[in-house]
């Protein structure tokens, strides 16, 4: 199987535009919900492929508007590399996403979900139990953490995710990057984020926030909603056991629409699988 037979072609991809901003970014995101957009710029009339934004730049570059310097340069790929190799440079460079070009020209992109995808439908090898692919060590939060609070400890562990703990650590929900972004708005020109943040004394204040007299810079400017995790994690989890194999954990990554799911055993947590986990299976 190739890259082109399970890739998103160029017709079916949004793209944005140098010179932009990162509003453009946040607004295809969050209505679309894309983990990452191309950026091209028109050279001479010609659709030329510069590098990608994604959701991670937009969250650990929170102060940078334009979009020439939120966008990095990843791995790229051929329409004819087998699909194999890429899921390979997906884990090797720790790469979500590799544009398929043709020189200087965008003709596709290949994402983790595609070779997911592929999984599920057993075009690829899906028979590796998912107990040996999972992470041990998982992300967590709690109920009652601010959601501010909760996409720092997000950004700082380096993954997209949070499992959420109740009083008694059980399993309340999770809360992923696309929750945080779902409800994130970029403040343009504002001196302070209000209630937004906690203030100095508050046993949930960062170092992040510095005070200046009577008034709190935030050193960032994405604004998130004032309350805890519970009300925006997900709730409605789905759990696996570490005897799933790779296919019927990818099927029901694809069918829900996620990247992750809790590795559970009997009722206690046990791990996570993600969907790049999958990728090491092959």
């Amino acid at each position: 199987m190739n890259v082109s037979d399970a890739m998103t072609p160029r017709s079916d991809l949004v793209v944005v535009e140098i010179p932009g901003s990162r509003n453009d970014v946040l607004e295809y995101i969050q209505e679309f919900g894309f983990s990452s957009v191309p950026v091209v710029k028109d050279v001479d009339g010609d659709e030329v492929y510069r590098g990608l934004v994604s959701r991670n730049d937009l969250i650990e570059q929170p102060d940078e508007d334009q979009l020439a310097l939120l966008m990095r340069e990843v791995p790229t790929v051929d329409a004819d590399d087998a699909i194999g190799d890429a899921a390979a440079t997906m884990v090797a460079e720790d790469s979500r996403r590799l544009p398929v070009v043709d020189g200087d020209r965008l003709v596709g992109i290949l994402t983790v979900t595609d070779v997911v995808r592929a999984i599920a439908r057993g075009e690829i090898d899906g028979d590796t139990e998912v107990g040996g692919l999972a992470t041990r060590a998982v992300n967590a939060t709690y109920t009652e953490t601010p959601l501010s609070v909760a996409e720092r400890e997000i950004g700082l562990a380096n993954v997209p995710y949070a499992v959420v703990l109740d009083d008694d650590a059980g399993l309340a929900g999770i809360l992923t990057e696309v929750d945080v972004l779902a409800v994130a708005r970029v403040v343009e020109g504002e001196a302070s984020t209000g209630d937004s943040i906690a203030e100095q004394d508050s046993e949930w204040s960062w170092e992040g926030i510095k005070a200046t007299g009577a008034r709190y810079l935030p050193t960032r400017n994405v604004e998130l909603p004032v309350g805890p995790v519970h009300h925006f994690m997900t709730a409605d989890l789905v759990t696996v056991s570490d005897t799933r194999t790779a296919k019927e954990v990818a099927k029901e990554l694809i069918s829900n629409d996620i990247e992750q799911v809790p590795l559970v055993n009997g009722t206690d947590l046990d791990g996570i699988v993600r969907d790049v986990d999958l990728l090491e299976g092959l």
